[in-house]
């Protein structure tokens, strides 16, 4: 069983960072796809980013050149970078670790909010 806790959401104005972590307990994270997803009030949870075990990694076109995905498998932790955040960025981010068939992870989630 795999446990993920993401931490580094908190309050910030527009134009400014945040990095977000996920640690995982285990042993499996290298094989791990790690991706953070994001929940906004009323809207459905979108994918945000996604970083492979083999460290390719994808984005949403909305956070293209803002935001970075990174990994440190000696951590077993997984980022997100955050730079010039905007009010739509406000949202619950969750972290996935994603096993294939073997199944998923989920975080408990971290709020970020970005004030105009």
């Amino acid at each position: 069983q795999v446990q993920l806790v993401e931490s580094g959401g908190g309050l910030v104005q527009a134009g400014g960072s945040l990095r977000l972590s996920c640690s995982a307990s285990g042993n499996i994270f290298e094989a791990l796809d790690m991706g953070w997803y994001r929940q906004a009030p009323g809207k459905q949870r979108e994918l945000v980013a996604i970083i492979t075990s083999s460290s390719t990694t994808n984005y949403t076109d909305s956070v293209k050149g803002r935001f970075t995905i990174s990994r440190d498998n000696s951590k077993n932790t997984a980022y997100l970078q955050m730079n010039s955040l905007k009010p739509e960025d406000t949202a619950v981010y969750y972290c996935n670790g994603d096993l294939g068939i073997f199944g998923e992870y989920w975080g408990q989630g971290t709020q970020v909010t970005v004030s105009s």
